[in-house]
């Protein structure tokens, strides 16, 4: 048989620039901190944050640890690695200090990105390991600033992905480790490479059809791999907005991003559901189109309980 003639599909990184330039002049991202960035806006802050990363971290240093919650920031810090061939290695702040310890060994990080403040919150230490991520920004140079914006900008995408190496980046090449959580052990470092999370992506973007007129609520984190995928590459990849909140839990404030934001999109655990269900007015989610539900079993009396009180079309994925 004749090799197939049919294009591979594009690396995720290549996805991420071209939805950039997509949403260009419309908002592309946003979070319940303030920060609101057009597609321009959210390519240059990646690019530029990639400039500051390539110095600052060793030549060999593959693998960088992530130490953040669900914000503009953690976004741009994740795709400014996966736009220089690192291996982003988002690590639960809900853990325990020795299982951190744990997972930063068994990963070989010399450096996690992360802030003193936030560390100080989620009651975890990462001693000389801590890569602060406001002295990362103060490192930015105004030449970075101004080659970031022109790249994000004018440079042709070719031009731009030679520029940065993506044609050096293979569908199977590592693109993060996820570690599991450990209820039946030590957690183990599950390596995803590109093509395990892009096959993801297009699968679920076969099944909701979204495009730029969507805006999906970002309340995953990102060290799973369901928010890993969702949350994170699949908004950054296709043509929706996404906007963050840090906690998924706290169903006021996700319900007034909904409202704010006209999210029309939410990906979710059947835990936070139930959350919803109990605490979120039926007004905040009434521009809701689709739900989808998955990392865990979803109940049917999950999904008949939230349409009662939110009617929404209603995919899930029970794996």
């Amino acid at each position: 048989m004749a090799p197939s003639s049919a294009p591979a599909h594009p690396l995720l990184q290549q996805a991420l620039l071209r939805a950039c330039r997509s949403a260009a002049g419309r908002m592309k991202i946003a979070d319940s901190l303030g920060t609101k960035l057009t597609g321009r806006a959210l390519l240059t802050r990646i690019l530029a944050a990639r400039s500051v990363l390539e110095r600052t971290l060793d030549p060999d240093e593959r693998n960088v640890g992530i130490l953040l919650p669900q914000t503009v920031g953690a976004a741009v810090v994740n795709a400014a690695l996966a736009l220089s061939g690192r291996v982003a290695v988002n690590l639960n702040y809900t853990t325990r200090q020795s299982i951190l310890d744990l997972c930063i060994e068994r990963a070989r990080l010399r450096h996690v990105i992360s802030t003193p403040a936030f560390l100080e919150r989620v009651k975890l230490s990462l001693g000389d390991r801590l890569l602060d991520a406001a002295e990362v920004r103060a490192r930015l140079t105004l030449a970075d600033k101004i080659g970031a914006w022109w790249h994000a900008t004018a440079t042709p995408l070719p031009v731009l992905e030679r520029r940065l190496g993506l044609d050096r980046i293979g569908p199977d090449d590592v693109l993060t480790i996820i570690f599991t959580s450990g209820s039946t052990g030590d957690p183990k470092g599950v390596v995803l490479s590109q093509e395990n999370v892009a096959s993801n992506v297009r699968a679920v973007d076969r099944i909701l059809h979204l495009s730029g007129a969507d805006t999906a609520l970002g309340v995953l984190p990102f060290f799973h791999s369901y928010g890993y995928m969702a949350t994170l590459w699949l908004p950054l990849t296709l043509e929706p907005a996404v906007v963050y909140h840090p906690n998924p839990l706290d169903a006021q404030m996700v319900g007034k991003m909904a409202r704010q934001y006209h999210a029309t999109v939410l990906m979710a655990t059947p835990t936070f559901l139930r959350t919803y269900i109990r605490r979120t007015p039926a007004e905040d989610f009434s521009t809701l189109e689709v739900v989808f539900a998955s990392a865990e079993k979803v109940p049917r009396e999950v999904v008949d309980a939230f349409e009662k009180r939110h009617p929404k079309r209603f995919p899930t994925g029970n794996g």
